[in-house]
């Protein structure tokens, strides 16, 4: 998160003390305490408040001032920049763009009109002051009842890390980040956020991973953010193989990973998996990973590589 809170910050460098910037990350997080690293691992909650900064919004994360680390802004997409119309004490209306379904965009079999139509999304996430899009969505369609299926592409999973890759180039081209999700087969209303995804592995790399893999390869999102069920008996926010084996270690993935919003169950299997950051943050799991380093169950060095990545 440190790495993306670079792209982001605005602040302004003291010479008097240490402040973040590309060349010092790692003296930075030298300087940060215990509680300090935690909390970066954690979002700030919600910003749904009519008085919040941009409300309507799925949250942000942790500022720390002294060190120059600002807040990062996440809204939801992924075919509209989410988030409220109106603002408290505030007269000016705040629209933003419906785009086509990403069904539509997957439509044209064209790449390239998923870049401009990511592109545009891009600018006005840009514009608003925004950092990252929680878009595009490369989940398949395997059920007609699955309630999200308007955010996904498509059945095929080269068509969808195609246009998936085209929507991210766009977006990332105006200097905001995106979040690809859900990862990974988050396919089925029916008991969506626990059910358990049992399959072998030549399915699993064959059609449900292989839409991120294209993305991931050809567009390095910023975030990917993991799914609320499980895969093989792991939730996927818990699950190493997945979140370090197959994407960082395998793919090349470079980036962020966030989980999707109050999901998994044990945040510091969450941590030591390589799930680097947790939505939207709670007190329990703030108190769980300070109990874990200070038992010796979790090593700080775990905490230090992501916050790296942050």
């Amino acid at each position: 998160m440190i790495c993306l809170a670079v792209l982001c910050s605005q602040t302004n460098i003291s010479a008097q003390q240490i402040r973040l910037n590309k060349q010092n990350i790692d003296q930075v997080i030298r300087e940060m305490t215990l509680e300090e690293k935690v909390q970066m691992l954690l979002g700030r909650g919600m910003s749904m408040g009519g008085d919040a900064k941009f409300p309507g919004t799925a949250g942000r994360t942790h500022e720390i001032p002294r060190l120059g680390i600002p807040s990062v802004y996440l809204a939801d997409g992924p075919h509209r920049l989410a988030m409220s119309v109106r603002r408290e004490f505030d007269s000016q209306f705040y629209y933003t763009t419906e785009f086509p379904s990403g069904t539509t965009v997957a439509a044209t079999f064209n790449p390239d009109a998923a870049y401009l139509v990511g592109k545009t999304l891009g600018a006005e996430v840009k514009d608003y002051g925004m950092d990252i899009l929680l878009a595009p969505g490369a989940n398949l369609m395997r059920n007609v009842l699955c309630g999200r299926n308007h955010e996904y592409y498509s059945e095929d999973p080269l068509l969808t890390g195609k246009i998936a890759a085209g929507f991210i180039n766009g977006v990332q081209s105006e200097g905001v980040g995106t979040s690809l999700k859900h990862f990974a087969v988050n396919n089925q209303e029916t008991n969506r956020n626990n059910n358990d995804s049992r399959l072998d592995p030549r399915p699993l790399r064959e059609l449900y991973l292989k839409g991120f893999e294209i993305a991931v390869r050809e567009a390095q999102p910023w975030t990917i953010m993991t799914a609320y069920n499980k895969v093989n008996g792991k939730y996927t926010s818990e699950d190493r193989e997945l979140t370090t084996d197959i994407l960082r270690d395998e793919w090349g993935f470079m980036g962020l990973v966030i989980s999707d919003w109050n999901a998994g169950k044990d945040a510091v299997a969450s941590m030591e998996a390589g799930n680097d950051m947790l939505q939207p943050g709670q007190e329990r799991q703030y108190q769980a990973i300070l109990e874990a380093v200070h038992s010796g169950a979790l090593d700080e060095a775990i905490l230090d590589r992501n916050v790296r990545r942050v």
